[in-house]
């Protein structure tokens, strides 16, 4: 159904309602906060809108012609449902702008959001956040099914179906335990890293992906088969720390480890692991709210590009 001109605008009933109920305009203007003549101009045009008119006047007052109380009745219905509209707009307004859905990739979850999000409590302290924490494939599936409001992933490439911004830079880093055989060289080939099965992230885990395509652009379109496949960081690390076998992972991730000796960190020859950890939303869809001022902060957060 199509709205007449006559009604989309409900504003000019809602004075008619309220020149009924005082009997004045000066009252009614002072109800609404406008000035007098500007309550009258708008009663004018709404009568010339409707064709006849709805208002006696006279210096006692305005009162409602009969066509008017006719009028009036039908609108009072009309700007009562208006105001429940509104009411539940507002509602959902404040429903939306009071929590959060973040979905993050492993590593941006664990060494860069705490922070993001604790200048967002700040800013914003009664957004309540909620965190999803898995890969960076997951991650994007999460905003295309609407399961979340902003993402954070890994991958080499932005999902070409999501909007995007660039919010970190990261460096990935091939490290080895004490007693590993390569502890004891100064760097390694893209050739030996490809032919060595590591312990790894599953498939669909930004790290492990932009490892993949970072050696498919030097010429080595196929890894070996991982000697481990592990759902966290963590997992990782200890199984690299007790030599199974070397592990790729974010320089976020080990910084500790190789303080402490635990871990050793080993270049790599001719291949290039620095990356971009990017933001994603639905595309053509316009941030507000918490999840705006959070891509704000990460922007501004933005780490700068590692060196060798």
């Amino acid at each position: 159904m199509t709205l007449s001109p006559r009604v989309v605008d409900l504003a000019p009933f809602d004075l008619l309602l309220s020149v009924a109920e005082t009997g004045s305009m000066g009252a009614a203007a002072r109800r609404h906060g406008i000035s007098q003549p500007a309550v009258s101009a708008r009663l004018r045009t709404l009568e010339a809108s409707v064709g006849f008119p709805l208002l006696k006047r006279s210096p006692r007052g305005a009162h409602l012609t009969d066509a008017g109380a006719l009028v009036a009745h039908w609108a009072q219905a009309a700007v009562d449902a208006a105001a429940l509209l509104d009411e539940g707009l507002g509602a959902v307004r404040a429903e939306a702008t009071s929590r959060l859905r973040v979905a993050a990739s492993l590593t941006i979850a664990e060494y860069l959001l705490p922070r993001w999000l604790i200048e967002l409590r700040t800013s914003l302290p009664d957004t309540t956040v909620a965190l999803t924490s898995h890969n960076s494939t997951d991650t994007a599936e999460d905003i295309r099914h609407g399961t979340a409001d902003l993402g954070f992933v890994e991958g080499p490439t932005p999902p070409p179906d999501l909007d995007s911004r660039d919010v970190a830079h990261d460096q990935l880093t091939v490290v080895v335990g004490r007693d590993h055989p390569w502890r004891r060289r100064r760097r390694i080939s893209p050739a030996q890293l490809a032919a060595t099965a590591l312990v790894t992230r599953e498939q669909g885990s930004g790290t492990r992906t932009f490892l993949e395509q970072a050696l498919k652009d030097v010429g080595h379109p196929a890894c070996e088969t991982p000697a481990l496949e592990l759902s966290s960081t963590t997992a990782i690390k200890n199984a690299a720390t007790q030599g199974i076998a070397p592990a790729v992972l974010s320089s976020l991730a080990v910084t500790t480890e190789l303080a402490a000796g635990s871990l050793t960190a080993l270049p790599v020859t001719g291949l290039d692991l620095h990356r971009t950890l990017r933001a994603v939303w639905p595309a053509n869809q316009r941030l507000t709210g918490p999840a705006r001022e959070l891509l704000t902060i990460a922007a501004r957060r933005r780490t700068n590009r590692p060196r060798h």
